[in-house]
């Protein structure tokens, strides 16, 4: 048994990181490990963060347009609801089987990516992932600064000339924007930096209180409009109907699957805190199927009684940005609590969906120079960079750079499940029936730590 590493032969070390405590062991490689990739010492959070977790990835201003547009899109509400529940349940089951790797090794999506990519390989996806995230992270903070705006300027009127960019801006951005998307841009870098712990009871709280406050928002609407003008179909003229509307189903589907694509692949960032695979999957059913049904009903409800209560936009179309229908509300206290509601709630899914993935994927590019943190960081100043208020304003720039990278984000799931589920377990199925090695009574684990 002379070249064979047992657990006791070398004690492993502690790596002590705000990403968590993890298990450096002797015969990990120095150059592709930190304390932030190395598997988690202890795995702690139950059912309830992650369902947490989800709340905090679907409350935001994008989730309430991205809601309210499905049930534009010309079929019955009905039908739309179907749409969403077979979305939805199929990135329950896609979310399910790439959290299985991480929970079990306890490391994050970019580790488990090196058995499928190679271990320079996985720097492929790990930086198409973190690219995508930087741009919605500045994208996501530019939506939210605004809600600050609209706010400042209803409180003081006068300055309203600074939210010019004509006359007083830099770079496309008027200074009151400015000043809105840095207090943003701060106040998210500040939990982050805080680790995982800080993140892990930032949603715990924020979860459901931002549902709190968007259902008596949504109350408020109904009860002022009268529930007889709340309607589920939001587009205009008769709805679909035979193909066309079969087409528009399948489409929708697709849209929530896309729309949770950045997320699920880099599930496992956040499965690997799991105690149990089971208690991320009954997180999971929580968080996504419930979850999501419940916002979107809750979502189109809101934006149908806004109409009636605050009227449609000046092209005539209903009003789905809640932003601007909380802005148009004439209740100051309801306006303050709308603003800042929807300010935690993009903090929470930025930092769940766009800043602690790409902080793992950076830090995965050379973890001997860049920590979880700094890699985090590394994403923060880069969403500062891209302009995010000139790509969301031009629409192709969006098409041709986001939607073209979101489009390989399918393969490289598909790679990756693939190599696990089909690849790897016919390798332990071959060794477990087969193998020489394993009649003769040696475990895989020995062969793999002989020298």
């Amino acid at each position: 048994m002379s070249g064979v590493l047992t657990a006791d032969a070398v004690a492993p070390t502690g790596g002590h990181s705000a990403a968590g405590d993890s298990v450096i062991k002797p015969g990990y490689d120095p150059a592709l490990t930190n304390g932030d990739l190395a598997p988690l010492r202890t795995q702690t959070w139950t059912s309830y963060n992650f369902f947490a977790f989800w709340m905090s990835d679907v409350h935001s201003v994008g989730g309430y347009v991205f809601a309210g547009s499905l049930f534009a899109l010309g079929i019955s509400a009905s039908q739309v609801l179907l749409a969403l529940l077979v979305g939805i349940a199929a990135v329950y089951w896609l979310c399910n089987l790439v959290a299985r790797p991480s929970q079990q090794t306890g490391v994050p999506y970019p580790v488990t990516a090196r058995i499928a990519f190679g271990v320079r390989g996985a720097n492929l996806p790990a930086v198409i992932r973190g690219l995508i995230a930087v741009a919605w992270y500045g994208i996501q903070t530019y939506l939210a600064s605004t809600a600050f705006v609209l706010l400042a300027v209803k409180f003081q009127p006068s300055l309203g000339r600074y939210g010019n960019a004509g006359e007083y801006g830099f770079l496309g951005l008027s200074l009151l924007g400015w000043g809105g998307f840095l207090l943003m841009w701060v106040l998210q870098a500040a939990v982050f930096w805080n680790g995982m712990e800080a993140i892990r009871k930032f949603i715990d709280f924020c979860g459901p209180a931002v549902y709190a406050v968007m259902l008596a928002l949504a109350l408020y609407l109904v009860v002022a409009a009268g529930w007889e003008n709340v309607h589920f179909g939001l587009a205009s003229g008769p709805p679909k109907s035979g193909f066309a509307a079969l087409a528009t189903i399948l489409s929708a589907i697709a849209l929530v699957v896309s729309y949770f694509s950045g997320p699920m692949l880099n599930f496992g960032d956040f499965s690997r805190y799991g105690r149990t695979f089971g208690e991320v999957k009954r997180g999971n059913f929580l968080g996504l199927p419930l979850n999501f049904l419940f916002f979107a009903v809750l979502a189109v409800c809101t934006v149908s009684a806004g109409a009636t209560v605050i009227g449609r936009g000046e092209d005539g179309a209903i009003i789905t940005d809640p932003v601007l229908i909380v802005d148009k509300i004439n209740n100051t206290t309801a306006a303050v609590l709308g603003v800042l509601t929807f300010a935690i709630a993009t903090i929470g899914i930025n930092i769940v969906a766009n800043f602690v993935s790409p902080a793992f994927d950076f830090s995965n590019l050379a973890p001997t120079r860049i920590s979880w943190r700094t890699g985090g960081m590394i994403a923060a100043v880069g969403s500062i960079l891209i302009t995010p208020w000139n790509l969301y304003n031009n629409p192709n720039t969006i098409h041709y750079t986001l939607d073209a990278l979101g489009a390989v984000i399918g393969p490289l799931f598909g790679i990756l499940i693939a190599d696990f589920y089909l690849v790897r377990a016919a390798a332990r199925l071959w060794w477990t029936t087969c193998s020489p090695c394993h009649r003769r009574g040696r475990t895989s684990t020995a062969v793999a730590s002989t020298r």
